[in-house]
């Protein structure tokens, strides 16, 4: 990474930077003779006091002192992938809400505050597409008390890692003490090879609605009301699969669920039961999904995986999902 003019380092960024993606070196010692460095690239988020904040793509924020500050340039935004769908932050962030729907939901200028009893977090969180219509501190106060009313823990909903994502809206978040806790990928790949796969799908039975064996095995709550049935219901054309067990009831190898959205055809709650995982049961009920997805004109999919599921990542980089971009829950301290 080229810092230099004329053989020195050089700082070629200001706080009018600030909203640009920057790449940034500090001193990683004292900055004496021999110093050591350390780069990070991401979104300049803020630059006051003394430091600047660059979020990374990964949704963390390094803050660092200008005195540690050994140089810094301002640099194109990430190239496009050449896997997979071309794609949006902005298309992707409304197909992936019309898949996975709340109970409830009121807007807040562009922002919708979004409710179904505590089931899931993106069905229980503020999710940001725009201009709240107020001045931050008063939106998070409005989303703080929405969730109150309703008895549920304030979250907000952010996006990395793409053009239009919200890095600085994490960086706010952030510096007024709400915590990120779950990270996870927003994956995009083509949806004819996941189709054309060599998994046996025979035995893999689709229907409209989760009966109760597909309940059984998505084991995300204890006993499910009703506020599940009409999450995972939601969607403009919703498929579920299941992967039955050798013996009678109970709950089955694998089930999955897909949602079909125009060209896009968006994979969800793939689980199989821990005694039979790396048998290919997650790809055949994949490939079944995929099939009627493409029948219904589908041509490009999606999933989220989140960042410590090394399993699933390496399942999903095998039929050729790439991260697009990564989204983030923060918790109201």
């Amino acid at each position: 990474m080229e810092f230099t003019i004329g053989g020195r380092l050089e700082v070629r960024i200001t706080p009018a930077d600030v909203g640009r993606r920057v790449s940034v070196r500090r001193h990683a010692d004292s900055g004496g003779a021999g110093a050591r460095f350390t780069d990070t690239v991401g979104v300049l988020t803020s630059w006051k006091d003394g430091v600047l904040s660059v979020t990374r793509k990964s949704g963390e924020t390094v803050h660092i002192p200008e005195s540690a500050l050994a140089a810094g340039k301002v640099v194109p935004a990430a190239p496009a992938r050449r896997r997979g769908p071309a794609a949006s932050f902005e298309e992707l962030a409304e197909v992936t809400a019309r898949a996975w729907q709340p109970v409830e939901s009121e807007a807040l200028g562009d922002w919708r505050l979004r409710a179904a009893a505590g089931f899931t977090r993106r069905a229980n969180s503020a999710l940001p597409l725009g201009d709240p219509g107020l001045p931050l501190g008063e939106a998070l106060g409005r989303v703080r008390s929405w969730y109150e009313e309703r008895g549920l823990p304030a979250y907000v909903q952010t996006a990395t890692g793409a053009a239009g994502t919200q890095e600085r809206l994490c960086a706010e978040l952030e510096e007024r003490g709400w915590r990120r806790e779950v990270s996870a990928q927003v994956r995009t790949g083509a949806l004819a090879p996941v189709g054309d796969g060599d998994a046996d799908f025979a035995a893999v039975r689709l229907a409209r609605e989760p009966d109760a064996p597909w309940l059984a095995r998505y084991q995300r709550f204890s006993t499910p009301g009703p506020e599940v049935a009409r999450v995972l219901g939601s969607g403009p054309s919703v498929w579920f699969a299941t992967l039955p067990g050798d013996g009678d009831g109970g709950a089955p190898d694998a089930i999955g669920r897909c949602v079909v959205d125009g060209r896009w055809a968006g994979f969800m709650a793939v689980e199989v039961a821990p005694e039979r995982r790396r048998r290919g049961l997650a790809r055949a009920v994949m490939t079944a999904l995929a099939r009627r997805a493409l029948e219904e004109g589908a041509s490009a999919a999606w999933l989220q995986v989140e960042e410590d599921n090394e399993a699933a990542r390496a399942l999903y980089d095998g039929m050729g999902f790439v991260a697009h971009h990564r989204y983030h829950h923060f918790r109201c301290p």
